[in-house]
């Protein structure tokens, strides 16, 4: 059953209700304070334009894991990408957009384990949500990133991991499986030592 927990929490207590269905928590919605709270978040008006996550991690046992995720879309350089790219190789998407201020505080830290786990076979991803290609670079060149990222602006791979990463959510980090099936998620800023050892297990299935 998955399992989720606090990024920072010293342990890997679960929070998951025994109760909930599978398929509840394999959407999200197993967590009601959480959902509320981001609810809550989304109606403020505080204007920041983005709903924090918080900080929550799930990993989804090999069993649990639903059918791989169907991605098609576009990298800012104009690169095709079909789901076929997801295929034999573990992948972390990481959604985003240049005025997120926990996109920009946990930028580098992406870029570290790009390039730590690159010789194994990784493969990360940006998914732009919403900026315009010239400023989508600039935060790339801001943070030196070398790896690219999706222009997302029309949803279609947000649509594709749909229950999965809740709309405006941002950031929000999935790890997939040699497969393309989701074995992680990170709601919020990534703790890079919690990323680092979700994105080790993968590679090591």
């Amino acid at each position: 059953m998955p399992r989720s927990y606090a990024a920072q929490a010293p342990s890997r207590r679960s929070v998951l209700t025994a109760g909930g269905s599978a398929l509840a928590v394999v959407l999200g919605l197993s967590g009601c304070a959480q959902e509320d709270a981001l609810a809550k978040q989304a109606k403020a008006g505080d204007n920041k334009n983005y709903v924090a996550g918080d900080g929550s991690v799930t990993e989804f046992a090999v069993a649990d894991r639903k059918n791989p995720v169907v991605i098609e879309g576009t990298l800012f350089d104009g690169t095709a990408v079909t789901p076929d790219a997801f295929q034999g190789k573990v992948t972390v998407l990481n959604f985003w957009f240049a005025a997120c201020a926990p996109c920009r505080v946990e930028a580098p830290a992406l870029e570290a384990l790009h390039q730590e786990f690159k010789s194994q076979g990784v493969q990360f991803f940006g998914v732009n949500l919403r900026d315009e290609k010239a400023t989508a670079e600039a935060f790339d060149k801001t943070f030196n990133l070398t790896y690219p990222s999706f222009n997302d602006k029309d949803g279609a791979v947000l649509l594709a991991v749909s229950g999965l990463v809740p709309p405006g959510a941002v950031p929000t980090t999935l790890v997939l499986d040699k497969q393309g099936r989701v074995a992680s998620r990170v709601l919020g800023e990534i703790q890079p030592g919690t990323l680092k050892s979700l994105i080790a297990a993968a590679v090591a299935e």
